[in-house]
């Protein structure tokens, strides 16, 4: 995630959203016809189709393929669990609001601080949610039920960092800082000891711009891949030595602007926020070599930032960074077929 300054300010709206966990309707439903291209690697482009149309084999088939978020409400990461409920962060004041995807319909379920900002979330099946503080230096563990904040650990100092995304390997919730060349392993559950991994090998730490951004497990669950959103590089991490491969990237030169990241098997999904498109790699077995396969574009991206799966979909938050970060702008994720 990339983002500009928040505004201070929360919209009405927001404030009201969160103190009574106001449910929201779905502005549009499924099969609105909102078309989207892929392009594979030789440039070809599949006819595009109503927006629901390829989920119809597999889960949600008729269920919405937009989703409004409060006016003002800044978000930047989406998780999805086993059951079709998408969580959303903001980064005006770290509040999280669940999305049902049957329905559209949608309500605050943590109501977050001045001061504080969620950005990359990821859900555990325990339906503990742990969150990226962002510039705020710390990762939340937050109770996905009850909303409660369970535990807080500091990982950087209060300047100079940005804690941007999270993945849930093994014992651990590893986070990204886009300012700092390392990794942060933060224990799951509600206590143990946070650590601290230097990022080495062909890690390339760029100063003045974002570089480690999104993060994924291997498929072979041994280690991640971090995304380094400038100049626009893919790096497998071994999370035993911090050792960095760069990925060989066939079929495009870079993946500037990469934000989210998203793995289905040997396909990873790198969502280029300002580009407004996901770029489909098919990875190979060891790891190294990341082969573009086609892209997804949709009119209704607006500087997409982070992207989870459910089912034969792919759900997107817009973050709107061309726009003005205003209490009263109106912000909503989408969903589009694999």
């Amino acid at each position: 995630m990339t983002p500009n300054h928040p505004h201070p300010r929360l919209s009405r709206r927001l404030l009201l959203g969160a103190a009574a966990g106001a449910t929201l309707t779905a502005a549009t439903a499924a099969g609105t016809g909102a078309a989207y291209g892929a392009s594979g690697p030789h440039g070809t482009t599949r006819p595009a189709g109503p927006a629901g149309a390829s989920a119809r084999h597999g889960r949600g088939g008729d269920w919405p393929t937009e989703f409004p978020l409060p006016d003002g409400w800044l978000p930047e990461g989406i998780t999805i669990g086993s059951r079709p409920y998408a969580y959303m962060g903001s980064r005006a004041n770290g509040a999280v609001l669940r999305a049902d995807l049957r329905t559209g319909a949608g309500k605050v379920v943590h109501a977050g601080a001045p001061g504080t900002a969620s950005i990359g979330l990821k859900l555990d099946r325990d339906g503990l949610l742990y969150v990226a503080g962002g510039a705020g230096g710390t990762a939340s563990v937050i109770d996905a039920r009850t909303g409660a904040v369970v535990a807080t650990h500091r990982l950087t100092p209060p300047t100079g960092h940005f804690v941007n995304d999270t993945v849930l390997l093994g014992r651990s919730a590893w986070f990204t800082d886009s300012q700092a060349a390392v990794l942060y392993a933060v224990p799951r559950g509600r206590s143990g000891e946070v650590r601290t991994l230097p990022l080495t090998g062909d890690w390339v730490q760029t100063p003045g711009v974002f570089n480690a951004n999104g993060i994924v497990d291997t498929p072979d669950g041994r280690g991640v891949i971090v995304v380094s959103s400038s100049p626009g590089r893919l790096y497998h991490v071994d999370l035993r030595t911090g050792h960095a491969t760069e990925l060989a990237l066939r079929g495009a030169t870079d993946v500037a602007n990469g934000d989210g990241l998203a793995r289905v098997g040997h396909t990873l999904y790198v969502v280029r926020n300002r580009d407004n498109l996901v770029a489909a790699f098919r990875l190979d077995r060891a790891i190294r070599t990341a082969t573009l396969h086609h892209t997804i574009t949709d009119p209704r991206f607006d500087v997409p930032t982070t992207a989870a799966r459910y089912g034969n979909r792919l759900y997107l938050v817009n973050a709107r960074f061309t726009s003005p970060q205003e209490p009263d702008t109106t912000f909503n994720a989408v969903a589009v077929p694999l």
